[in-house]
């Protein structure tokens, strides 16, 4: 039996003084267990309108936002297959990340009807995500 895990994460730059965001969004496919997975995705640039580096809300946003659109563009080749969304937050008050965890989850949830994985268990988005331009 096939599975499959969604993920989204990003990375902010600068670029002639204006601050840019590469947003990565995967798709793991799971064989069944034994035989590993394939991972597919895209990287999209866009610009980067936060004003605070230690709480990235808007950027956090559009990765969830971005990790639904995913879901429901594959909504039906997923099927009834089980599928996870993993998000790259953290909801420990501690990381910057954790200003936006509650409207990221209810907004997925809304979206798509899946409860999404955050960190640590949102390997998905923390692994996959941000490694892909390397895989």
């Amino acid at each position: 039996v096939c599975s499959s895990d969604l993920g989204a994460d990003s990375e902010r730059h600068k670029r002639h003084g204006i601050w840019w965001a590469d947003y990565a969004t995967v798709v793991v496919i799971h064989y069944d267990g034994k035989r590993g997975a394939k991972v597919f995705g895209e990287i999209v640039t866009e610009r980067d309108y936060d004003q605070s580096r230690d709480k990235p809300r808007m950027r956090l946003m559009n990765e969830a936002i971005k990790a639904a659109q995913m879901y429901l563009d594959l909504a039906e080749s997923i099927g009834d297959r089980k599928c996870e969304v993993h998000i790259d937050i953290n909801p420990d008050f501690k990381h910057g990340s954790s200003c936006v965890i509650n409207e990221a989850v209810g907004y997925i949830k809304g979206m798509t009807g899946v409860t999404p994985k955050v960190k640590p268990s949102a390997w998905a988005a923390s692994i996959a995500a941000d490694k892909f331009p390397s895989l």
